[in-house]
């Protein structure tokens, strides 16, 4: 298949009640919501498509799967008959797997005719055989002879949508042979008969040793379908061939093999960067890298009315401390003096490459809102021949698209420079904590973890302070001021009034007070080793770092490591309210939402201080992770999760993450604006901030993993000629204490062209935009809601590229514009992730975990979050550098002979085949054969050979360029523990419900035809 291009995705959008952007209060969604969607009601009309329309990957018509003993866990075809598009999906559920029975004649005909059916050209003749079920259909008016999806009706044509001429885009034919051509004419009877009016059959029996598989679509039996009546419904179809539909694997190899190992440089507004996934070195030349600042489209439409019709959200995904390589220039400094960074009057913008200097150099035109502004006498320059300053290329903000400037005092709080931040850690010395050895293993580490404290490039040591606290039931300050010969311990056991009983001693810095606080860390196993407590407080703890941080007049950092649900009595105490009823019902919703109240407050005066928490859990059982971790969320941290501790099994990997998060970049105490040119503005945020107003986004921390996802919506027509333009402000505290302003711009084309806009479009970021909005909508939908606006969003947008951009084609072809053509198995893995699976087999607090974790993801962690990378490991060639290519995410790429690694940024597996070679597994674990391995591994042993060498050195790899270390989970085909290593294979049908990619294109197919007729 030909990949034009590369990947980048569209815009979009209005915050919606309920659904896309939430400052008004949650209300119900309305008849068809969208994420970022402007407006509700009936679906926009669509204009035929042109001639000399652009080409696009095609896909075959839909058919009915056999199942076979070999491809029973995926490909299978579903059987749920699309509704009314724009309706709810009323009697097939996109999750569910019973089917109600159809509705009547009448109630189908209003539920059509309320969508303004008459806006739409006309459909096909329907071309199944009649069936004894098959209902009139008379809100449509009888087409002409022999006209098919896709072909030309002349009084719909729009003069102001000429597409330019395209090449031409790959194609697959729904149900073709492999590699053949599309299915001319009319698609094929379906094996169900009339459509939509079809309850879905029984499921399959799965394969041996698995549950049967309720797919979201029905399930599927070997064998001609029967259609109603019980008529079988003809013969088999051949199964759709996977090298035949898009492959997320060959779309990042063509990438890399296209842009890897080269300079992209920003010169060029509205260029598409290389996928998230490439290799490849940025040279900033006017536009920020796209590591700071990535687009769902580079082109955007120039009016409302276009966004709306093509319904593709519009926004950025902003990473202001991504870490850059080290072939890469850092951030330039720029220090305007005393009078600080120069900026627009009007708009506030800052000096960047975007404006215009005139009259001579001594006035400016702000290009975010065409403001003159007079240039300061210090700042002046003449003109050259091109009316470009002389000193353009000696200044970093006239030509570069990201540089820092320093702040002066009128950027700081009360007016004074800020002091250093502190870290502060937190340990809960419960009898769970002691006894696990947790408590021993924390303070052995901390004693050489303190010497990597962030610092200053060149500094010798790090300005961080640092303090300790122990903690159950009360807290326990210790004061290790470096003149003391031992450490002192203070106890504070009012929790309703906290405060800090150590004015001095307190946060101290390491290098003097180390021989004191090596004392204390190596006394305090030992000091609570007989601890019978095993109640604790959690709301007090985070209130005392907020004490101490503003006793020092310092923003920091809280590491709190802690076991257990609160429930000793002091403000924040916690009850279990786990209740697996709820799961699948509307008040499924409540398990996600945070308590309010005291936590509430906690996170507001958090930011207010610059106070980041990072949470260490260590559960044995259900601990409400959605309200213990909505302060970290809110704060900027990071939540941390580790299932039934074991020194042992899962030390290494605790330890591994502190030491990330202790010697990460960060900047504190940040406040971010985003500005934009006219005709545009941001509307709505997504990430771990807090908000006291619609522009600034506040948080006590961001670090070099967090991202910000700003959405956008026109309140003016946008300018072809002009094209759009972002700023991204952010003004925060190093930390060494210095107030700075990190600034990115970016520019953006715009275009009255909806091919425009599908061509410059960014899967990966499109993907990040509708996991966070989607987990943001948890809190207020029911998840059914939830998951039938991603699939019609999703139609909608594909359905709007079909009809507008592609040329004309039989209906029985899937179009997909190039650069969103994996689009499709995105989605389906976002719809299988355990927030939005309802299932009770499935932990709560796993679920409030990853929702968590993915509201402040960047674009590379959630692409590799919802697929996987298979790296096969038994064929290798050991001798070669490079890692081995990575396989399709499903079972068929697996083997019996085969061992492969799997990973997604959060768990990593190790898979070996039951006929695994002998020589593999004595090369990897010094074992003759598998049966000689003992259950529960999860290290590999440190062998002397090639293959071990080399396997380690790929996880090791893979684990530095991770946020979060990888437990690795060590699982023989068909053990038990497999299971787990299933439910990653996102190509293939899910263990809790939740289709394959196969049958999902299928089903957005019908329903992108539903949406054209």
């Amino acid at each position: 298949m030909s990949q034009q291009g590369y990947v980048a995705a569209p815009p979009y959008s209005q915050a919606q009640p309920g659904i896309g952007g939430y400052q008004g209060g949650f209300g119900p969604g309305p008849v068809q919501p969208h994420y970022g969607h402007y407006g509700g009601g009936a679906p926009p009309t669509f204009q035929a498509p042109l001639t000399g329309g652009m080409k696009s990957p095609v896909l075959p018509p839909p058919v009915s799967t056999p199942s076979s003993p070999s491809n029973q866990q995926n490909g299978a075809q579903p059987q749920r008959y699309p509704a009314a598009y724009g309706q709810p999906l009323q009697s097939t559920a996109y999750n569910s797997m019973a089917s109600s029975a159809p509705p009547p004649a009448m109630q189908l005909t209003n539920q059509m005719s309320s969508l303004n059916m008459g806006n739409y050209a006309p459909g096909p003749v329907l071309q199944n055989p009649p069936s004894a079920t098959s209902l009139q259909q008379p809100f449509r008016t009888p087409p002409p002879p022999q006209m098919t999806l896709g072909s030309q009706s002349p009084h719909m044509q729009s003069p102001h949508m000429q597409p330019p001429q395209m090449a031409p885009a790959p194609s697959i034919s729904m149900g073709s042979p492999p590699m053949g051509r599309p299915f001319p004419g009319a698609p094929p009877p379906h094996p169900g008969g009339s459509r939509g009016l079809q309850q879905p059959g029984p499921g399959p029996v799965g394969p041996p040793g698995y549950p049967q598989q309720a797919g979201p679509f029905g399930g599927h039996m070997a064998g001609p379908h029967p259609g109603p009546g019980g008529f079988p419904a003809g013969p088999p179809q051949k199964k759709l061939d996977l090298d035949s539909i898009p492959s997320t694997i060959q779309v990042i190899e063509d990438d890399q093999a296209k842009h890897g190992g080269q300079v992209f440089s920003t010169n060029i507004r509205g260029q598409v960067p290389p996928l998230v996934t490439t290799n490849f070195t940025v040279q900033d030349q006017g536009n920020a890298s796209p590591r700071f600042m990535r687009c769902t489209t580079y082109s955007l439409p120039c009016t409302s009315d276009l966004a709306k019709q093509c319904q593709v959200p519009l926004a950025c995904i902003v990473k202001p401390f991504a870490s850059l390589p080290k072939n890469e220039t850092p951030l330039y400094l720029v220090n305007h003096g005393e009078s600080g960074p120069i900026r627009c009057n009007r708009c506030k913008a800052y000096m960047c490459p975007y404006m215009q200097f005139i009259e001579g150099g001594r006035r400016y035109q702000c290009g975010f809102c065409n403001c003159s502004n007079e240039v300061p006498v210090f700042y002046f320059q003449h003109l050259d021949h091109m009316g470009r300053r002389v000193d353009l290329y000696e200044r970093p903000e006239l030509s570069l698209g990201s540089y820092e400037m320093v702040a002066t005092l009128d950027y700081c709080k009360n007016n004074k420079p800020p002091n250093p931040p502190a870290y502060i850690f937190m340990i809960d010395v419960s009898y769970n904590n002691v006894k696990s050895g947790l408590v021993r293993l924390i303070c052995n580490e901390l004693k050489t973890l303190l010497d990597m404290l962030p610092r200053e490039e060149g500094a010798d040591n790090s300005p961080v302070k640092v303090g300790f606290v122990t903690y159950n039931k009360t807290l326990h300050f210790y004061n290790v001021k470096s003149s003391l010969s031992q450490p002192q311990m203070m106890v504070v056991s009012d929790m309703a009034e906290m405060y800090v009983p150590l004015p001095d001693g307190f946060l101290v810095d390491f290098q003097e007070s180390r021989a004191v606080i090596c004392n204390l860390l190596t006394q305090i196993p030992d000091m609570f080793a007989d601890t019978n407590e095993s109640e604790t407080v959690f709301a007090p703890v985070i209130q005392a770092g907020v004490e101490a941080f503003k006793e020092a007049d310092c923003s920091g950092k809280l590491f709190i490591f802690h076991s257990s649900m609160p429930t000793a009595e002091a403000p924040g105490k916690l009850k279990n309210r786990d209740d697996k009823k709820l799961v699948n019902t509307e008040k499924e919703k409540t398990l996600f939402q945070p308590l309010k109240g005291t936590y509430e407050q906690l996170s507001k005066d958090c930011v207010a201080q610059g106070c980041c928490v990072d949470l260490f859990l260590f559960p044995n059982q259900y601990v409400d992770v959605a309200t213990m971790a909505d302060v970290s969320l809110h704060t900027g941290g990071s939540v941390f999760k580790y299932n039934n501790f074991q020194v042992e099994m899962d030390g290494e990997h605790f330890l591994q993450d502190v030491r990330k998060e202790v010697q990460k970049s960060i900047g504190f105490d940040a406040i971010m604006r985003v500005r934009t040119s006219t005709g545009f503005r941001a509307t709505d945020f997504f990430g771990g901030i807090h908000m006291k107003n619609t522009t600034d986004v506040e948080m006590a921390a961001v670090d070099c993993d967090k991202a910000v996802t700003v959405e956008f919506k026109h309140d003016d027509a946008l300018n072809e000629e002009t094209g759009a333009l972002i700023q991204c402000a952010l003004l925060y505290t190093t930390i060494s204490g210095q107030r700075r302003l990190r600034i990115l711009n970016l520019s953006l084309n715009c275009s009255s062209h909806l091919s425009e806009l599908y061509k410059c479009c960014e899967t990966d970021s499109l993907v990040n935009f509708f996991a966070k909005s989607a987990y943001r909508a948890i809190l207020n939908q029911p998840l059914k809601n939830i998951k039938e606006i991603l699939v019609n969003q999703t139609a909608h947008m594909l359905a709007c590229y079909r009809k507008n951009c592609a040329s004309a084609s039989v209906a029985s072809q899937l179009i997909l514009p190039d650069a969103m053509k994996v689009f499709p198995v995105y989605m389906n893995s976002l719809m299988k992730t355990s927030p939005l699976t309802g299932s009770t087999e499935l932990s709560t607090d796993d679920r409030a975990y990853q929702r968590l974790s993915v509201m402040a993801m960047g674009v590379e962690d959630t692409q590799l979050l919802l697929y996987p990378r298979l790296i096969p490991l038994h064929n290798m060639d050991v001798a070669n550098e490079a890692p081995p290519a990575p396989l399709r995410c499903t079972e068929e790429r697996l083997a019996d002979s085969g061992v492969f690694l799997l990973e997604n940024g959060h768990t990593m597996f190790l898979w070996l085949g039951q006929a695994s070679p002998p020589d593999v597994i004595q090369g990897l674990f010094n074992a003759p054969s598998l049966a000689h391995l003992q259950g529960n591994m999860s290290v590999l042993p440190e062998l002397d050979n090639p293959l071990s060498k080399k396997v380690r050195a790929i996880m090791r790899d893979l684990l530095e360029k991770s946020p979060k270390s990888m437990k690795l989970q060590i699982v023989r085909q068909k053990d038990k523990p497999e299971m787990m290593f299933r439910q990653f294979l996102v190509e293939d049908k899910g263990l809790h419900g939740g289709t394959s990619y196969v049958d999902f294109l299928c089903y957005v197919h019908r329903e992108i035809k539903q949406v054209l007729t």
